[in-house]
């Protein structure tokens, strides 16, 4: 199902001593893909399939190992020795600034966790976030029905919101016979609808490169359409398409503003349950919330238990996610590439892709 240069796949402890896990990773390191042991030991039967592994992923929740000296000993023995076979090692449950400064102190080649993805973007502050014109926008897309005239203003008093506008709408996702210069036209074009679905592409700044911004639009997106999905084989479901859609759209904006999560809904005009089910994980709403996160973590124990209980088929949920992904992976990409037509030259070029260019831009 997947190219070997799209997934490393994992072995743990309970796949580790069933005798068919050699013959299986030679033959999967054989075809290209790479495997990643968890929970290592100085056991034959890890040491055994050494050769085969190209990543150690080291647990550093376990026993609070920042504060235990023979744990930490026990995790510097095992890099060591990774080191000199030449084996990259991943420090995963990095979930707080004291794991943190342990695992780098350790000299890991890599780290996974929640501090890890709370700290990689710079987050806006409070005052420029709720005064600026983007939450103003977000505020009116989310009303029931938001006044058309009144986006368009708040729009074309940003020239960042302006730029962006205009680069969605001319992109190849809607690939347009003629280009759009005006923001009325582009707001025609895209409609309400696909307007509160993509706003979340106007917060992306193109004066400003940064991977783990786009990592985290992405992020949002597949929530977004993953609860949008789910919603679907929930009997009796307090919320529809579109409002799971705006949850799992919103579940980021503690990532990306220095705000708490509850200060923000309060003033955008979202369905009550999907609030709670933000804030407290409470209600049908709130176990569809879990289930996304919990599907994110790989914690297949309690996606089950949620599946169980909001009636979803356990089997689905693989299939449901991955066609989530790779639709979500489509329209960024088409949705981030200008449409060039046949005999015309980019109107937004690397060059160009800057807002103090803008006005340039449109002439």
């Amino acid at each position: 199902m997947f190219e070997p240069d799209k997934v490393v796949i994992q072995i743990d402890d309970n796949m580790v001593v069933n005798p068919l896990a050699k013959p299986f990773l030679k033959k999967y390191r054989r075809a290209g893909y790479q495997i990643a042991v968890s929970d290592f030991q100085f056991s034959l039967r890890y040491l055994d399939m050494l050769d085969d592994v190209s990543y150690i992923r080291l647990d550093m929740q376990r026993k609070e190992i920042y504060e235990n000296e023979r744990e930490k000993n026990s995790i510097k023995n095992i890099i060591a020795m990774a080191r000199g076979i030449h084996k990259k090692c991943i420090a995963f449950n990095v979930d707080s600034k004291e794991i943190y400064q342990c695992a780098v102190e350790l000299e890991v080649d890599y780290l996974e966790g929640n501090y890890i993805a709370r700290t990689l973007i710079t987050k806006a502050d409070r005052v420029t976030f709720m005064e600026g014109n983007f939450f103003q926008l977000l505020v009116e897309v989310s009303k029931p029905e938001p006044d058309i005239s009144q986006v368009e203003q708040i729009i074309s008093r940003d020239a960042g919101l302006t730029f962006t506008l205009l680069k969605l709408v001319n992109s190849a996702y809607f690939a347009l016979r003629r280009r759009t210069s005006s923001i009325r036209q582009a707001l025609v074009t895209l409609g309400i609808g696909q307007l509160r679905q993509w706003v979340y592409m106007l917060s992306f700044r193109q004066d400003v490169r940064s991977p783990a911004l786009e990592e985290l639009l992405k992020l949002s997106f597949l929530r977004a359409k993953f609860a949008s999905e789910l919603v679907n084989y929930v009997k009796g479901c307090p919320i529809t398409n579109n409002e799971a859609y705006m949850m799992g759209m919103f579940s980021t904006m503690d990532y990306m503003v220095d705000v708490p999560i509850e200060e923000i809904l309060e003033k955008i005009p979202l369905n009550p349950v999907v609030e709670e089910a933000l804030v407290l994980g409470k209600g049908v709403v709130g176990s569809i919330y879990k289930l996304i996160l919990a599907y994110e973590r790989a914690d297949w124990k309690e996606c089950k238990a949620l599946s169980e209980e909001l009636g979803v088929p356990t089997y689905l949920l693989a299939q449901i996610y991955i066609d989530c992904v790779e639709n979500v992976n489509s329209i960024w990409n088409t949705l981030t590439t200008e449409y060039v037509r046949k005999g015309e030259k980019p109107l937004f070029s690397e060059k160009l892709d800057n807002t103090e260019h803008l006005e340039d831009i449109l002439r």
